[in-house]
């Protein structure tokens, strides 16, 4: 009964946005800036709607002379470039996969996911979470999906962890995320115990300006061959 009920009280605010935007539509975006403009105008409300952002993100079609200058590649790492802040209601990250790169599988810390393909392709694979009732399991594939260029998918913890890849060795991809409300901290997953770590997630570049390297000091790092994850610069793939 609760779950209805919070589904009914979704669909009805879906509904109120919907027809609120309806009266007072926002022009398509033509640019990246009109596209980060009218994000913020969406999420200046208190509730948003998945299927308007999906829809609103889905209409800018991508120009890489409008997010060249955030596509900052690394050959060791994928690579997360911070584009605006949106009034502290969200974070618009330019990722960046070289050939075969990939992140581990990972949660979202409550938040928003929304994903737009600016170039390339990358592909998903979706996991059920972890029982908590078995100390160890691995984790269980549920859906695999494919995205191309301007393509826009969304996830949230309720819906499952995922990894996302770009699987091809011999073309990068570039891939434009939405986070609300903005985190920094994740939990990765290994694949093949289901054993979870906190990991920290930070910029490789802010407003397309190369971040300094994090100072990793004495602090114990996490095993990266077992939770696909590192916590200074980003998620990492796992080594299998």
């Amino acid at each position: 009964m609760a779950e209805m009920d919070v589904e009914k009280r979704g669909n009805a605010i879906d509904e109120m946005l919907k027809k609120k935007r309806d009266q007072n539509p926002l022009p398509e975006p033509e640019t990246l800036d009109d596209l980060v403009q009218g994000l913020k105008i969406i999420f200046q409300d208190n509730e948003i709607s998945v299927e308007e952002v999906n829809e609103y993100m889905s209409k800018y079609k991508s120009n890489p002379r409008e997010w060249y200058k955030y596509a900052k590649f690394d050959h060791h790492r994928y690579t997360r470039n911070l584009v605006d802040q949106g009034n502290g209601k969200f974070n618009l990250i330019v990722l960046c996969w070289g050939e075969g790169q990939g992140s581990g599988i990972h949660s979202h810390s409550d938040s928003h996911c929304f994903m737009k393909v600016l170039d390339g392709q990358l592909d998903e694979t979706m996991y059920s979470w972890p029982s908590d009732s078995e100390d160890e399991r691995e984790l269980q594939k549920t859906e695999t999906h494919s995205y191309g260029k301007d393509s826009v998918a969304y996830i949230n913890d309720s819906m499952g962890l995922h990894r996302v890849e770009n699987t091809s060795h011999t073309n990068t991809a570039v891939s434009l995320h939405l986070y609300s409300p903005p985190f920094d901290m994740v939990e990765c997953f290994d694949q093949r115990t289901g054993h979870r770590k906190k990991v920290r997630v930070t910029f490789y570049s802010k407003f397309g300006q190369r971040t300094p390297f994090p100072d990793q000091g004495p602090t114990e790092q996490p095993d990266v061959a077992r939770t696909g994850c590192t916590s200074v610069e980003t998620l990492e793939p796992e080594n299998n």
